[in-house]
């Protein structure tokens, strides 16, 4: 994630801020330029950003809800921002808590749109196009009869469903033991699941299937069955091998679904080292020849070979950094040799796009 500058102050500003916390002028993301700037208010609820001459209006859920601080051309005749007219179902907000829940999952689910407007893929949204993408946030029932009334996170014909109790750090926190996933996450979830949504949008009835099929297996398989399989016996003993996680043993789907995820949690970190200038070059040890970049937009990295000898020195580092805390590795992963070949071929899918 980039990192960004108040027009009026010049003070540093982080994706998610909507006010400068120096000269308290507004903020709002523009999606047509990929910049959080400080903005003036005009006449007619029009904006303009600082220094600049172009006008924008406030997404109707930043103006209203405070769940998006995302803007809109002038002259588009929207009343939602491109990631907000992506919803199509948003939680009962007359419910105590879901606002603040609702509003975890909106900040989770721009930075999963931010990466894929950074990378020039597809953003249709499914209520204007029926190859497009679309979320429903959804809440369990309060009193449901049984697992049919409980909402499942998943994906289906281009809905991604997120129930948004996993907005809930101590209801994730949870599951995170239950199903024995140790990097659940909510933005986890929205790469996870969209994942899904490109595999139909980019590889399904394309020439790629081929290829990808021989990476990630023959996706044809009963998904029903590898499901039951998967949470009756667990994945194999040797499964770091292969696979990113011991979910991606479960179908091809998942497979795909989770490198894909992973991809995304690599760019977009280390363009967050990037932004704060970070490299690395172990004092003692001859494990890295060269040091890690901090001139390096991992968007526009030519091959995965380039990302993943960035990538590794930052983990351990990243995970040097939180033993020295007294917390768990922040990176609990092994990157395997078939699962770089993985990842080089989500890379290779995506940048053909471009």
């Amino acid at each position: 994630m980039r990192l960004f500058s108040c027009g009026h102050c010049d003070n540093r500003l982080y994706f998610e801020n909507v006010t400068c916390e120096r000269c308290d002028a507004t903020l709002g993301f523009l999606p047509d330029k990929r910049k959080l700037t400080s903005l003036n208010l005009l006449e007619n609820s029009l904006w303009q950003p600082q220094g600049q001459k172009s006008f924008y209006r406030k997404c109707a859920n930043y103006e209203q809800h405070d769940s998006c601080n995302w803007m809109i051309p002038s002259n588009d005749p929207h009343e939602l921002c491109i990631a907000c007219r992506l919803n199509q179902t948003i939680p009962n907000l007359s419910v105590e808590g879901h606002v603040d829940l609702w509003r975890d999952l909106e900040t989770e689910k721009r930075r999963l749109i931010y990466s894929l407007m950074r990378l020039n893929l597809p953003l249709p949204p499914l209520s204007e196009d029926p190859t497009g993408l679309g979320f429903d946030f959804k809440a369990d029932s309060p009193h449901p009869f049984s697992e049919r009334d409980k909402v499942l996170t998943g994906h289906a014909n281009g809905l991604i469903t997120i129930n948004i109790k996993e907005a809930d750090p101590v209801e994730r926190e949870k599951m995170r033991g239950t199903l024995d996933e140790p990097y659940r996450t909510l933005l986890g979830h929205f790469r996870h699941e969209s994942g899904h949504y490109y595999w139909n949008k980019l590889i399904q009835n394309t020439e790629l299937l081929g290829e990808c099929r021989a990476l990630f297996g023959d996706d044809t398989l009963d998904y029903g069955k590898a499901l039951e399989n998967h949470y009756q016996e667990g994945a194999p003993n040797d499964w770091q091998d292969n696979f990113i996680s011991s979910y991606a043993t479960m179908h091809p789907w998942e497979d795909w679904a989770e490198t894909w995820a992973h991809y995304l949690h690599i760019i977009d970190t280390l363009e967050t080292a990037w932004q704060f200038n970070i490299g690395i070059r172990p004092k003692t040890g001859d494990d890295f020849e060269k040091m890690v970049r901090n001139n390096f937009d991992p968007y526009k990295a030519d091959s995965i070979e380039t990302l993943i000898e960035q990538w590794l020195p930052l983990t351990f580092a990243l995970n040097s950094l939180n033993r020295s805390m007294g917390h768990e590795h922040a990176y609990p992963f092994v990157i395997s040799q078939p699962v770089i070949e993985k990842l080089g071929f989500v890379h290779r899918v995506i940048h053909a796009t471009d």
